[in-house]
């Protein structure tokens, strides 16, 4: 395995996480061996990454833990909540580099700063 964690921005590793994690939640729960997950996880995962791609913080991002801001709606937040609750401590297992980059970028980067609002435009 490369050090993936190491060469690629937050956004991207954080989407490889957070897909590491929900296959091992589907696997564990809806008994999903294998690509793909089931259809709400598909969901969940979905949701997930439209929402990174989103973040106003860009690769600067803190975990979604330490942010100000809550970009999930309440329904996925509680979902992925659960997936994290689960499959966090298997993580060390199946993915430790995926595991403990994140854990890193946790205790690394404090609370941030609000980011400016994007500007429409050009600009």
């Amino acid at each position: 395995m490369k050090l993936f964690f190491l060469l690629h921005g937050t956004i991207e590793r954080e989407k490889r996480t957070v897909r590491a994690m929900v296959e091992i939640y589907c696997a564990g729960h809806h008994g999903r061996r294998r690509d793909p997950p089931c259809e709400e996880c598909r969901e969940l995962l979905d949701y997930s990454h439209e929402r990174l791609d989103r973040c106003p913080y860009g690769d600067e991002k803190p975990s979604c833990k330490a942010c100000p801001i809550h970009c999930y709606r309440p329904d996925p937040r509680e979902r992925m909540r659960e997936v994290m609750r689960y499959a966090g401590p298997r993580m060390l297992w199946r993915h430790p580099w995926l595991a403990l980059a994140h854990l890193w970028q946790e205790r690394a980067r404090g609370t941030p700063a609000r980011p400016r609002r994007r500007r429409g435009g050009s600009g």
